[in-house]
C-alpha cells in the first residue's frame, strides 16, 4: 500500500508519501485554489491508497477537520488522522543526534 501524509496549514501544506516502506518528501505546497487538484494528481501518480493527516489540538483542529471533510468529498480513499503531538515526538526521535 502507498500512503500520503499531510501536515495541513492555512498557508502551506507539507506532504510526504510512502511506497514500499520508503518515505519520500515533497516540497511544501501553497494552500490555495490549486491545492486540491494538485493533491488529487499526487494521489493518482503515486497510486496512493490511504491518507494520514496530522490533527492538532485546539482551534486549529476545527480548521483541519473542515479540510478533511472537503477532501473526503473529493477523493475515494480512506483518510485517517494522527495526533500531531505524537507525530512530533516521533519525528524528534528520528532526528540524528548532533555530534559533540
Amino acid at each position: 500500500m502507498n500512503y500520503l501524509s499531510i501536515d495541513y496549514g492555512t498557508r502551506r501544506v507539507g506532504l510526504a508519501y510512502t511506497i514500499n516502506n520508503i518515505i519520500f518528501t515533497l516540497p511544501q505546497v501553497a494552500n490555495n485554489d490549486k491545492f486540491i487538484p494538485t493533491l488529487k494528481n499526487i494521489i493518482k501518480i503515486h497510486t496512493i491508497s490511504k491518507i494520514y493527516i496530522g490533527l492538532s489540538q485546539g482551534k486549529f483542529a476545527t480548521i483541519t477537520k473542515n479540510f478533511i471533510s472537503k477532501l473526503e468529498a473529493e477523493v475515494s480513499i480512506p483518510i485517517e488522522t494522527v495526533e500531531e503531538a505524537v507525530s512530533t515526538i516521533e519525528a524528534h526521535q528520528l532526528k540524528p543526534k548532533k555530534s559533540q
